[in-house]
């Protein structure tokens, strides 16, 4: 996967995309459609970074290596003749593919994608192309990825492929190794990539049986022409063979959120977002800090929420074991999806374009599957469902027995209002899920309305946004609106409002990465109901969304309003100035406001 630290080029490249994953829509294409059929059911699938670098696991020449640990190499510049001798210390004796697989097929998943060859250049199968891999170059002597072929055929599961095809770090014209070799722009890289990655990726397609998706990764240095040869490769060999989303160049089938991206806004093409389930890739011994269970569920369901797939990652040792921690939360992941699997495979995104206070929204043809993770108590409303809801219940129940149920609405404020009565405490801790029976198509109020709770939540991905000059105002593949830099930019959102009353503005930011300090000092004033009110953006107030601990948000109290009448508003905010230190501008997820009670 990618350096903590991405370069200034990758990070453009990074931003480009996911401009394109939230606002391109897809072009129709049949064949890249029967592709994708397989992929789009599964929802889920099973990432596995293993390598040579799980023999230092972290630590190089007894110190610790700061960073994901298959960049050991990278990050500590272990020269290539160095790094070559961890492949006689390489004897998973443990690896048991069955076991694998079994796994993965537990908790739920329904492909497994495995690094064939990383950034390191070592093949993880046996390569004719190159003797630097795990059959010509470890005692180990095996084919592990023949062996997982065979398991996954047996249990039903698609095998696919990592393989990087521009990084190799192990080779004189491929990208990235500055330490040993020239710069990459003194590289003949056309060398390296009909040479060695072309060839291999061949073997990768025609030695092991129908593969369902190659992951390629990292496109430096890979030009248009080469994305679409490599691509077109694939669809040769294997026709029905997915290419993912950073072959490079927007050739791939699908499109890849960055690493451990997680709350995506609206979508209009296949994507897949890749999330780890400590801090890294590849095996470091002294990663502990493993998400708890839950988080892992919010953010499953918070992917198919908006179309996406949730490919999980585990790094085995060098022994060829998956570490306990995650087999613990892949089978307690697996246990919550075999009594609310429906609700996930083969599910339709949320028909709303924002999600509830209280969880999150996935469909089927007749169904719509409420995710409850804040259990409300007695009683769950849901607002702008225009369907008569025919029966409501849990679908946890092999009955189905009935909940109490009270649909109100008055059309002309475009109000629509579904009531459910409920048991007292939440049947399932993580995602207690409730269907509706509808009978067809959702039929929903997708404008930006108050909520039950009384809150008004206007994300940032749904503004009109209005530059001043310049590139202005970007929406990264969080929804947040990024690289705000130019005070003239402003954003406007039109909403509905169904009890008059005083409300506090709250503007929320969010900072990546664990950054902080990006977007305290900016001077912004809100605009609504012809009142101005002027503010500042702080970080006081820490906040984190439980389905995406790795961001941090900040809520800035910036005052209160009066909105006298229901019906339709409109808000702006305003910058009055940038502070010009914070590099990255202003950040913003969302304004909300809140009822003063």
């Amino acid at each position: 996967m990618r350096q903590v630290r991405i370069s200034a080029l990758l990070l453009l490249a990074v931003m480009l995309l996911s401009q394109a994953l939230v606002a391109q829509p897809a072009a129709p294409d049949p064949e890249r459609d029967k592709r994708l059929q397989w992929w789009r059911e599964a929802r889920f699938g099973m990432f596995v970074h293993w390598g040579l670098y799980a023999v230092p696991a972290g630590e190089w020449k007894g110190q610790p290596i700061a960073g994901i640990g298959e960049w050991i190499m990278n990050r500590a510049k272990i020269p290539v003749k160095e790094y070559e001798q961890l492949a006689a210390q390489f004897n998973p004796v443990k690896f048991n593919a069955e076991q694998w697989v079994q796994l993965a097929k537990d908790a739920g998943m329904k492909y497994i994608v495995i690094t064939s060859k990383h950034h390191d250049g070592f093949a993880m199968y046996g390569s004719k192309v190159s003797r630097y891999n795990i059959v010509d170059a470890t005692p180990f002597k095996r084919d592990p990825m023949k062996e997982l072929a065979a398991a996954c055929r047996k249990a039903g599961i698609k095998l696919c492929f990592y393989y990087s095809h521009a990084q190799d770090w192990h080779e004189p014209d491929g990208a990235g190794n500055n330490w040993d070799f020239p710069p990459d722009e003194k590289k003949d890289f056309a060398r390296y990539f009909e040479a060695k990655a072309k060839p291999q990726v061949r073997e990768l397609l025609t030695n092991y049986g129908p593969i369902g998706l190659i992951w390629f990764d990292t496109p430096r240095l890979i030009t248009a022409e080469q994305a679409r040869d490599i691509t077109g490769m694939v669809h040769t060999l294997q026709p029905n063979c997915i290419v993912s989303g950073r072959v490079g160049h927007n050739m791939g089938d699908y499109d890849s959120a960055g690493d451990n991206q997680i709350s995506v806004g609206v979508v209009k093409r296949d994507w897949e977002t890749p999330v780890t389930m400590n801090d890294t890739w590849g095996f470091k011994k002294d990663d502990s800090n493993w998400k708890p269970v839950p988080v892992l569920i919010k953010q499953l369901v918070r992917i198919a929420s908006r179309g996406g797939n949730y490919l999980l990652n585990v790094g085995p040792t060098a022994e060829g074991e998956i570490p306990q921690p995650s087999v613990e939360r892949l089978r307690a992941v697996g246990q919550w999806l075999r009594a609310n699997n429906e609700s996930i495979t083969g599910a339709s995104p949320s028909p709303f374009p924002y999600n509830q206070d209280w969880g999150l929204i996935t469909t089927k043809p007749g169904k719509m599957y409420l995710h409850v993770f804040e259990w409300p108590g007695r009683q769950l409303t849901v607002y702008g469902i225009r369907n008569r809801v025919q029966k409501a219940y849990l679908l946890a129940e092999a009955a189905g027995t009935p909940l109490a149920l009270k649909q109100e609405s008055k059309p002309d404020l475009d109000f629509y209002s579904a009531s459910i009565g409920l048991p007292p405490a939440a049947p399932d801790p993580n995602d207690a899920v409730i269907v509706f029976e509808i009978g067809g198509q959702p039929d929903v109020v997708t404008a930006l309305t108050q909520q039950p709770d009384g809150a008004v939540t206007l994300e940032a991905y749904l503004a009109e946004i209005q530059p001043g000059s310049g590139a202005g105002i970007t929406i990264d593949n969080r929804g947040v609106a990024s690289g705000w830099t130019n005070p003239k930019d402003a954003m406007k959102w039109d909403f509905k409002l169904f009890r008059p009353g005083t409300y506090e503005i709250v503007a929320v930011t969010a900072a990546p990465f664990r950054n902080a300090g990006l977007d305290a000092g900016h001077q912004v004033t809100v605009e609504v109901a012809g009142q101005r009110l002027p503010g500042a953006i702080s970080q006081a107030e820490e906040f984190v969304d439980p389905s995406n601990p790795r961001m941090r948000y900040y809520n800035s109290r910036l005052g209160r309003v009066t909105l006298s009448k229901a019906g339709a508003h409109q808000l702006a905010l305003k910058p009055q100035s940038i502070d010009s230190r914070r590099k990255g501008g202003l950040s913003l997820a969302s304004i909300k406001l809140l009822p003063v009670k």
